[in-house]
């Protein structure tokens, strides 16, 4: 009892202590020591043409060099009137009352003002306009559609959406992320189509993020989970604006980190991480077709392998006799075992797809081409692995890049390790031990409250229009009904309004 008021007093002199230095009065003294050993910080001192004297304090790598003698300077030089901020009236010009503020206002681009005259102290908002041009996606490429991507600005990256959704109805509210970062966060959502209770939720989520550093998306994402021991994302990671356009008109959510270009979109389902921008390109036969067919290539990475070890190590007898006789010729003088055959050639290929990502472009190109044919050549000339595996291993490994998401191409090679272990203990049974195991799982997921396997779980009919199966637009009239919009009809005008 005494250690826990002994705590508590100390927990209360250290909050009265912080919300001393907080209110404490802004002074050029202080400023000095605050700024003390940052090379790049600059304090100036001069006088107006009537002689009143002002001080400048800046971060000269955070502001806007070459503007600061024509928007600040000069005017304050040439000012004659008594209150000679009014000569920078036209800028964003900000009352400061505290040196926490003054720290905030300075670490953020601004030029701190002290009219010593009057005691008072300003800061004008001058940061360094540098970024990057917009540049197509590298991540989600497509023949057709809009080309541009976010960038690290957040409020360039506002622009976009804002341009797609000229709306007075798209919110945006503003949230600071890191203790140290201080990262400039925005929650993007279209009041009158989002439920305000998912709403709640992700405020209340990014409120409650508690960390020093913050640098980009996936590290508030990682804060945000419903699930954080999870192989699959509950947040889309995405740096094309028109897909964040189209997902706020869906009633979701769309969260903006400065300084990244990726946005997070959530709520989201398993089934959104197989959708892909070009399926809203193509003419609805064709996108359907390429759907499936990404959802029938990640059975395919989790299962071929596997399979191809319980046949060969428990359930031979149902192989075909001309193809066991195949297996059987290849597998001659083999050393290691069908499941220590597979794992080998599986970790080399692992091993390959990463050195290819970190490589630079050009050489890259030339690592897969070892990897894929001189690696698998000689490990068959070798005798370390069979001719059929090899060729199972590269259907294996292309289909798993068939997944739009990154993340969750990851996820299927983890996925696939441990199927491959089930199978080499038991076999099929295995496989169908590990698939049901991985449908629970993903029934037993959310993504900011709402279920991330619907419409299969819970049932809904009515969002199959988009499922495995990409309708007509026309057909699709209707907001998907897991999110519980509170505008269910996409429809203005005519039938289908509400």
């Amino acid at each position: 009892m005494f250690r826990k008021k002994k705590r508590t007093a100390a927990n209360q002199k250290k909050n009265e202590e912080k919300n001393r230095i907080t209110h404490e009065a802004v002074t050029l003294e202080l400023l000095k020591n605050v700024t003390a050993k940052m090379d790049d910080a600059e304090i100036v001192q001069r006088q107006t043409n009537n002689g009143a004297s002002f001080s400048l304090v800046y971060i000269q790598t955070l502001i806007d060099k070459e503007r600061l003698n024509e928007a600040i300077i000069q005017p304050l030089l040439q000012s004659k009137d008594q209150t000679f901020i009014q000569g920078i009236s036209t800028r964003s010009v900000l009352r400061i009352h505290s040196i926490e503020e003054a720290k905030e206002h300075m670490l953020f681009g601004a030029v701190l003002i002290h009219d010593q005259e009057n005691n008072e102290w300003w800061a004008v908002k001058l940061e360094n306009s540098i970024s990057r041009a917009i540049e197509n996606s590298e991540t989600e490429t497509i023949m057709y559609g809009p080309k541009d991507s976010f960038t690290e600005r957040i409020e360039q990256n506002v622009f976009m959406i804002r341009r797609r959704l000229p709306v007075t109805e798209l919110k945006a509210e503003k949230f600071q992320a890191g203790s140290i970062t201080k990262t400039q966060v925005q929650m993007l959502y279209i009041e009158g189509i989002a439920n305000p209770a998912i709403v709640e939720i992700a405020r209340k989520n990014i409120s409650q993020v508690n960390f020093d550093m913050i640098l980009e998306s996936s590290n508030l994402s990682a804060f945000m989970d419903d699930h954080t021991h999870s192989l699959f994302p509950q947040f889309m990671q995405t740096d094309r604006p028109d897909s964040c356009a189209y997902s706020l008109g869906l009633g979701k959510i769309v969260i903006l980190l400065n300084d990244t270009p990726f946005a997070l979109i959530a709520p989201i389902t398993f089934f959104h991480l197989f959708q892909s921008p070009e399926d809203y390109v193509h003419r609805w036969v064709i996108a359907s077709f390429l759907r499936t067919l990404r959802y029938l290539s990640f059975f395919i990475a989790i299962t071929l392998i596997p399979l191809y070890v319980a046949l060969t190590t428990h359930h031979y007898q149902m192989i075909p006799l001309q193809i066991l006789y195949v297996l059987i010729e290849s597998r001659t003088k083999l050393p290691f075992t069908p499941f220590w055959e597979s794992l080998i050639m599986l970790v080399i290929i692992e091993i390959i797809k990463e050195a290819s990502l970190r490589m630079p472009t050009k050489t890259s190109q030339t690592i897969g081409i070892i990897g894929g044919i001189i690696i698998g050549q000689a490990a068959v000339e070798a005798g370390f692995a069979s001719k059929v595996l090899i060729v199972l291993v590269g259907i294996s490994a292309i289909a798993s890049f068939l997944v739009p998401n990154y993340l969750v191409t990851k996820a299927t090679t983890v996925l696939q390790f441990l199927i491959l272990i089930l199978a080499s203990f038991f076999g099929i049974l295995g496989i169908a031990f590990g698939l049901i195991l991985l449908l629970a799982h993903l029934n037993g997921l959310t993504s900011l409250k709402q279920p991330f396997f619907a419409p299969i779980a819970p049932l809904h009919w009515r969002d199959w229009n988009d499922l495995f199966v990409r309708a007509p637009l026309p057909w699709v009239k209707l907001r998907p009904e897991y999110l519980k919009t509170v505008k269910k009809s996409r429809i203005s005008k005519g039938e289908g309004t509400e």
